[in-house]
C-alpha cells in the first residue's frame, strides 16, 4: 500500500493548480518606474474614442474598456506602470486643413477632459517639472501631441494657439506631403523643408514645443536637424536598418539625433517591427489590387466576392508574419548601439494601429518589454532614461532654449 501510495503522488501533484513562477524582473521594475515616469510618446487613445465611441466618449466610463476594441482605458494604464503619455490629436491628413484645426480642438478637448473627469488617474502638464510632479502624486501626466503639419493650416497663429492649450509638440507631417514639409509616405514636392517649414522649426524651438520628426522623409529630417536649436523628438519610429521603411530612421539619421540630443522612441506597429510582416502587407495590398481594381483593372472586376475568396486563399497560402516582443526590444538595442543609451525612448502607438507584437497587445504590457530587457542585461540605470528619462531630459533642454537660457 505504501508502494502505490509513493507512486500516486506525481498523478497528485500533476492534479494541483500550477504555481506561476515569480518574476524575477518585477521588484526592479517596480523601483525603476517608482523614481522614473514611464512616458509614452504616442497614443491616440483620443482618436479611438472618437472614431468608435463618438460622443458617447464624452460621458463613457473609460476605468475599463474592451480589449477587443481599445488598447487603453485606466485601469490597464495603472497595471502597466504607465507615468506619463503624450495623447495624440491626430485628424486624417485627407481632410482639408480648415476642417483639421476644427477636428485637432475637439481632439484637445478630449485630452483635457481626461483629467477634469479623473483628476486622481490624470494631470494636464506641458513641463518636465509639472511631469515629475504629477508622477509624484501617483497621476498619468498627460501631454498633448498634434500629429501632422497640415492641423496647423499654414499658420503660426494657430500653432501658438495650440500651444496655449496645452500642445506640447508638433509632427511636421503625417502620411501626405503638404505645402511646406516632405512626408515619408508620400511622393516628394520640396527636398525636405521649405523656408515656412523652417520656420514652423524655429517657432517651436520658440514656444517650448518638441519638434517630431516621425512621419516625415528623411529629406525633412535632416533639414529640421540642420534649424533646430533644441533637441527633437521622433515620437513613434524604429530603426531602419531593421525594418526598411521609410517611416523609420535610419543609421545616418540616428547619428545626427544622438549627436542633436533628441530620442527615438520605438514604436510597436508590426509592420514598422517586422521586415517579413512589411513586406507581406505589401504584397497582400498588390494582391487586393490584383483581384479587383475598379474601374477598369483585376482579375475578378465587378465580382467583389470572387475577389474576396481569391484574397481568402492567398492568405491561407501566405499566413501573415507575427512580430515579436523581441524584434521591439532588437530595435531598442539598435537604437543604443548606433546612437546610444541616451537617445531612446518608447513610443508605442496604441490604439492608432492594427496588428501588435506577440506579448504587446495594450498599455498593460510594458513591463514584459521592460523585462525582457532586463533579461539581456540592462541595468536599472539604462532602464530608467528608457522609459522617461531621456525624454524628460529633452523636455527640458527645449525649455530653455525657448527661455533663451544657455547652459
Amino acid at each position: 500500500m505504501k508502494c502505490l501510495r509513493l507512486a500516486a503522488l506525481p498523478l497528485l501533484f500533476a492534479a494541483l493548480p500550477a504555481q506561476a513562477a515569480p518574476d524575477p524582473y518585477a521588484a526592479r521594475i517596480a523601483r525603476v518606474l517608482k523614481a522614473t515616469p514611464l512616458i509614452d510618446g504616442h497614443n491616440d487613445w483620443p482618436e479611438a474614442l472618437a472614431e468608435k465611441a463618438k460622443d458617447a466618449r464624452w460621458t463613457m466610463d473609460l476605468t475599463q474598456l474592451d480589449p477587443k476594441q481599445y488598447h487603453t482605458d485606466i485601469k490597464r494604464l495603472k497595471a502597466g506602470g504607465v507615468g506619463g503619455q503624450f495623447w495624440s490629436v491626430w485628424v486624417s491628413a485627407d481632410l482639408p486643413q480648415d476642417r483639421q484645426v476644427k477636428d485637432t480642438l475637439d481632439q484637445i478637448g478630449m485630452v483635457h477632459s481626461l483629467a477634469e473627469r479623473y483628476p486622481r488617474d490624470f494631470a494636464l502638464v506641458t513641463t518636465a517639472a509639472q511631469m515629475r510632479a504629477a508622477h509624484k502624486a501617483g497621476r498619468i501626466g498627460s501631454l498633448i501631441g498634434v500629429e501632422g503639419g497640415g492641423q496647423i493650416d499654414g499658420s503660426l497663429a494657430v500653432l501658438r494657439a495650440y500651444r496655449r492649450l496645452g500642445a506640447a509638440y508638433l509632427t511636421l507631417t503625417h502620411s501626405r506631403t503638404i505645402d511646406w514639409a516632405d512626408s515619408a509616405t508620400d511622393n516628394p514636392k520640396h527636398d525636405g523643408l521649405t523656408p515656412f517649414g523652417e520656420d514652423v522649426v524655429r517657432e517651436l524651438n520658440r514656444l517650448g514645443m518638441l519638434v517630431d520628426l516621425s512621419h516625415v522623409s528623411e529629406a525633412t529630417m535632416l533639414d529640421a536637424l540642420q534649424v533646430t536649436k533644441a533637441p527633437v523628438i521622433f515620437s513613434h519610429s524604429n530603426a531602419r536598418a531593421l525594418c526598411d521603411t521609410p517611416r523609420n530612421v535610419s543609421d545616418a539619421v540616428l547619428k545626427q539625433v544622438a549627436a542633436n540630443g533628441g530620442v527615438v522612441m520605438v514604436n510597436f506597429a508590426a509592420q514598422y517591427v517586422s521586415e517579413a510582416r512589411r513586406v507581406w502587407g505589401a504584397d497582400r495590398s498588390a494582391e487586393i489590387a490584383r483581384y479587383n481594381a475598379p474601374p477598369f483593372g483585376g482579375l475578378y472586376i465587378g465580382d467583389p466576392e470572387g475577389a474576396e475568396k481569391a484574397l481568402a486563399a492567398w492568405e491561407a497560402a501566405h499566413p501573415e508574419p507575427v512580430a515579436t516582443i523581441g524584434q521591439v526590444a532588437d530595435h531598442i538595442e539598435h537604437i543604443v548601439k548606433i546612437a546610444g543609451h541616451d537617445h531612446v525612448g518608447i513610443g508605442s502607438d496604441f490604439d492608432g494601429v492594427g496588428d501588435l507584437p506577440e506579448g504587446l497587445g495594450g498599455v498593460e504590457t510594458y513591463p514584459a518589454l521592460l523585462a525582457e530587457l532586463m533579461r539581456r542585461g540592462w541595468s536599472d540605470a539604462d532602464v530608467a532614461k528608457l522609459v522617461g528619462g531621456n525624454v524628460l531630459r529633452v523636455m527640458e533642454a527645449a525649455e530653455k532654449v525657448a527661455a533663451g537660457v544657455d547652459d
